[in-house]
């Protein structure tokens, strides 16, 4: 299919999802759909799969929309620049209802096969939206960057002092 006609196939995708039609996203995708999702130790599979996460979705965030601000459309790929906004009022993850607004962006592939959509990669700001539900506070998020910096300071600190022992164990 021209690339054209997979950012159209996309395009309409994402408008049955704003109107929370699971079954019209599904009907552009293939049955054997693979679903690909940062950090997530393996891939999930298949029309159920795909429900499942839609449905947490809109159990958790029911005004969900996601609006395209970029789209690249180039051979069987589509990649796209969303950005997803709503109101957190059920329970995510485990954290329950704040009714507090999101707003965060997300990056994702799309590989098209026979005019439908076979595979999904998605790289969302998933600490932006976790930061504002409550499930993540800045505290914390300090915390966590600053255990990262520890770290590579540590590293860069332990490999000069080594370069040193090293340079004067020659030169003694």
């Amino acid at each position: 299919m021209p690339p054209s006609t997979n950012l159209n196939v996309l395009k309409q995708a994402f408008k049955h999802l704003n109107a929370g039609n699971i079954n019209g996203c599904l009907s552009l995708m293939r049955p054997d759909f693979i679903i690909n999702i940062a950090e997530m130790p393996y891939q999930k599979r298949g029309h159920d799969a795909w429900r499942k996460h839609a449905e947490t979705l809109f159990a958790s965030i029911p005004d969900v929309k996601v609006h395209v601000e970029d789209a690249i459309s180039e051979n069987d790929k589509v990649a796209v620049r969303v950005r997803i906004q709503g109101t957190h009022m059920g329970e995510f993850l485990g954290c329950p209802p704040t009714g507090a607004k999101i707003d965060y962006l997300s990056h994702e592939i799309y590989r098209f096969e026979d005019g439908k959509i076979a595979e999904e990669w998605i790289c969302s700001d998933s600490v932006t939206m976790l930061r504002q539900i409550g499930a993540l506070s800045t505290g914390r998020l300090a915390s966590m960057w600053l255990s990262g910096y520890r770290f590579w300071a540590g590293l860069g600190v332990g490999a000069v002092v080594a370069s040193i022992a090293q340079y004067a164990s020659k030169h003694m």
